[in-house]
């Protein structure tokens, strides 16, 4: 066996270890998918997609090609495994694979321009930071088309985020508390995963895992086992996250929506509010770090 040293790259992630802490990164991945898409010199905007933005699977202007299309998209999804701040946008344009049309085409290209501008953007793990577990988790209401709406979750470890999701919900909530409630139960689930996964290395969580949640109706409906007349609908497996509750293995608390970090998951944001959950998440750019 050969010791080579610290790792500084790994399947197109490129890892930095310092004083600081350790900085992940897809600088290079990111140069070569602007270069790949004819978009190394389009102009930088501040976020990956527009405020209020509602795409349909009728959209405008002529059909695009499927495979670039999808092409795209697929190289914009490995991005996200270092990028959270494009996530939701990614899975956005991840549901118009069939039939891609000219406006779908547009809001990835939007991405990319986004992209342009923030290639070195990484997440820095501090060091000397606390290994507790925190996730946080929310969901937008009715936002697809179908009126569907998008859970988002995320979970960070001292000073960085290491899990994060932005999904469609699979059923239509009849209320942003159901949708807020469904969105909990998936983070409460996969918290329960990164406990074990953290057990499995030797940094057992001694205490509840913290899942900050902005709608009180559905944090009491973690606590609460009656069936009220306008929750006995939900579907049995959404109430798991009221076991974990019961057992102390989550515990969900409230916080103000302008500090959840899971809404960069759900929809489209204003810049400042962008912004400031990115940074909330530890991301940065490398110039940053001062090691340049």
């Amino acid at each position: 066996m050969t010791d080579m040293g610290l790792m500084t790259y790994f399947l197109s992630i490129e890892v930095v270890q310092s004083e600081k802490g350790i900085f992940i990164s897809q600088r290079k991945y990111a140069r070569d998918i602007l270069k790949r898409f004819k978009m190394e010199f389009c102009n930088p905007i501040l976020t990956p997609v527009e405020q209020r933005l509602k795409l349909k699977k009728d959209g405008s202007g002529e059909f695009v090609n499927p495979t670039r299309y999808k092409q795209l998209v697929g190289s914009l999804r490995y991005l996200t495994a270092t990028r959270p701040d494009i996530t939701f946008g990614v899975g956005l344009i991840s549901r118009f694979m069939e039939s891609p049309r000219q406006s779908h085409m547009q809001v990835a290209k939007r991405i990319l321009r986004y992209v342009k501008g923030t290639q070195s953007d990484g997440i820095l793990y501090a060091a000397h930071c606390l290994n507790e577990l925190v996730g946080y988790t929310d969901s937008d209401w009715a936002g697809d088309e179908k009126a569907k709406s998008t859970s988002g979750y995320v979970f960070d470890i001292g000073s960085g985020v290491i899990c994060w999701s932005s999904k469609k919900q699979q059923v239509v909530a009849l209320s942003s508390a159901e949708a807020e409630y469904v969105a909990a139960n998936r983070c409460a689930t996969h918290a329960i995963w990164l406990r074990r996964i953290l057990g499995n290395l030797h940094q057992e969580q001694k205490n509840p895992t913290t899942i900050f949640c902005d709608n009180n109706s559905a944090i009491s409906l973690s606590k609460n086992p009656v069936f009220h007349e306008r929750t006995k609908h939900i579907h049995a497996k959404h109430h798991y996250i009221r076991d974990l509750v019961n057992m102390k293995e989550v515990a969900v608390h409230y916080c103000p929506s302008g500090d959840q970090v899971a809404d960069i998951f759900t929809k489209p944001l204003k810049t400042v509010a962008f912004l400031k959950l990115k940074e909330l998440m530890g991301m940065m750019k490398y110039e940053d770090l001062g090691l340049v």
